[in-house]
């Protein structure tokens, strides 16, 4: 018998009708070395015991879910259409009460929007690749859209991410990101020409450039 997955609330300035959580791996269906609640059906897991997580993840949100075929780009869509089967999207939005956005992430960072009254909400998977595109502002000019608000009145969450003492990059992703305080050289390194590289930090850039 699975132990029951575990979910954890996201805590951030919202208004208090848009719920939002976080899994985390235990509890689930799947064996290993998928072991606990994957979400994902792209990493070769039984799809049958993706499926039983995704209804255990839905259940936990009490409604319906906009799962994303994620490719590390910027396109957007809404979540109601998603509904049907997974898009080829990297972030996404929802105006609809019972819909929720979905975002699963390794290294990468996921970035939750709402906006201040309530009205939508937005999820974006933001890796290097995806913030050097535009994906936080694409999903926060959606959000906004489908709210009826300018950008700087959307809230936002930053969830965990892979830390900034780990995520070494080369040169021509700090010259994709445009540099700035996210990187420093990476003294420890065998390799030349290597930084380590803050993802929170970087994100919080890009949502200012939204504002």
């Amino acid at each position: 018998m699975p132990a029951e997955p575990s979910f954890l609330a996201v805590e951030w300035d919202a208004p208090s009708c848009v719920g939002a959580l976080w899994s985390t791996r235990a509890g689930g269906h799947s064996a290993s070395p998928w072991d606990g609640l994957n979400l994902g059906d792209h990493v070769g897991d039984d799809p049958r015991a993706v499926s039983r997580n995704r209804e255990a993840f839905a259940a936990a949100v009490g409604c319906e879910v906009g799962w994303l075929r994620q490719v590390h780009g910027c396109v957007v869509v809404s979540a109601q259409s998603a509904l049907d089967g997974p898009c080829t999207a990297d972030g996404s939005w929802s105006a609809q009460p019972q819909v929720a956005c979905a975002i699963l992430v390794a290294d990468c960072l996921p970035v939750l929007l709402a906006a201040d009254n309530g009205r939508a909400v937005g999820a974006a998977h933001a890796g290097w690749r995806g913030l050097s595109q535009g994906v936080i502002e694409a999903v926060a000019v959606q959000v906004a859209q489908a709210a009826g608000c300018p950008v700087q009145r959307l809230v936002a969450w930053l969830g965990p991410c892979i830390g900034p003492e780990r995520f070494e990059v080369g040169p021509e992703v700090v010259a994709a990101l445009g540099g700035g305080p996210a990187f420093r050289p990476s003294t420890g390194s065998s390799k030349p020409d290597r930084f380590l590289a803050d993802l929170a930090i970087d994100h919080l850039a890009h949502m200012l450039d939204v504002a």
